[in-house]
């Protein structure tokens, strides 16, 4: 997840379930992770209703800044599983 629109992700999600994939994970870290768990529920609520939520992981990325200094961001990533095609 980015700064992209949330529609975005949603139509990416949409296309790989109809391309055959079982699961789809996403992953979103600081402040992008409300946007990840808005578009889960977008996607659940409106254009998946037999979506299911197989497993959330929540957890802590360390990356090197440009002055070398560590940062801790955090992470969630969201397995979603649907059962049959959308269209």
């Amino acid at each position: 997840m980015g700064i992209k629109p949330i529609m975005n992700y949603v139509v990416a999600c949409l296309t790989l379930f109809n391309e055959g994939f079982e699961t789809v994970l996403i992953r979103a870290r600081g402040k992008h992770i409300n946007k990840a768990v808005d578009m889960v529920q977008l996607l659940r609520r409106i254009f998946l209703k037999d979506a299911v939520i197989k497993d959330v992981r929540v957890g802590t990325d360390i990356l090197t800044r440009d002055d070398g200094r560590e940062a801790k961001i955090s992470i969630i990533e969201i397995t979603l599983a649907a059962e049959k095609s959308v269209f």
